[in-house]
């Protein structure tokens, strides 16, 4: 008799422990397709629909180790600069004669732009062009150096390669706040170093972006922190020269 209670006792105590479970499975499963759908949705809305599109980043998240790490370039890449292509296309909704141009055509005449836009062009224009760049003159295990007609004009315009890179390097760690830390051909096609706040580009200004540099927090605090002149000397290490050699030559 005392078993049978003892079994009776044992049996009601895993039903309790399984009904709950039974109960709780579709909610479980209803969560589970919603952070899904959630994800998805967010990420198919991240860049936005539009004349602009997010470029793919064109190699791995994680090829840039140790000195670019995965997370920076994953948040930078898919967060940051799809967040200004979004906002760029929504703010040529509309202007049609807008949306045929290329961005570095609408960022090469501000003055076109209507003015009820023109801020937010100047801005989301400048942060898509500029990391579209960006991306471009980075890779895992590129020429550690320039050579050719870079180098000789590199040593032509700052003595020599060390001197181009230590006054590269403070541009870039003087830009007060936000912004980016660039080498540009001038009207006189001669190269020099200028920075700009925010994301405003140097094609607006005129001149010709040969390689830039990103000195916004988001670029580099997760490894970094607040120690900027460490970014900017690991940097080199991740320079493509090929790519950069190709835009100093156009």
């Amino acid at each position: 008799m005392s078993n049978n209670r003892t079994s009776r006792r044992s049996f009601i105590s895993r039903c309790a422990a399984i009904v709950p479970a039974v109960w709780a499975a579709p909610a479980l499963m209803a969560m589970a397709a919603d952070n899904a759908t959630t994800s998805t949705a967010a990420a198919g809305a991240t860049a936005g629909t539009g004349p602009f599109k997010l470029p793919p980043l064109g190699y791995a998240y994680d090829a840039l180790e140790p000195h670019v790490d995965a997370k920076t370039m994953t948040i930078h890449h898919d967060k940051h600069h799809a967040g200004y292509v979004a906002k760029l296309n929504k703010a040529v909704e509309g202007h049609s004669d807008l949306t045929k141009k290329s961005v570095d055509e609408l960022l090469k005449d501000l003055a076109a732009i209507p003015e009820s836009i023109r801020t937010d062009v100047r801005n989301n224009g400048g942060g898509h062009s500029n990391h579209s760049m960006f991306w471009q003159i980075m890779k895992p295990g590129g020429p550690k150096a320039p050579s050719g007609d870079l180098a000789d004009a590199i040593n032509s315009s700052f003595e020599s390669m060390e001197k181009f890179q230590q006054q590269f390097e403070d541009a870039g760690a003087k830009r007060f706040g936000s912004g980016w830390v660039w080498l540009v051909k001038g009207d006189d096609d001669k190269l020099k170093i200028v920075s700009t706040a925010n994301q405003d580009s140097p094609i607006s200004d005129g001149m010709k972006i040969v390689m830039g540099n990103d000195v916004w927090e988001h670029a580099y605090y997760l490894k970094y922190q607040n120690k900027r002149g460490d970014y900017l000397k690991a940097w080199w290490n991740v320079l493509n020269w090929d790519e950069v050699a190709a835009r100093f030559a156009k």
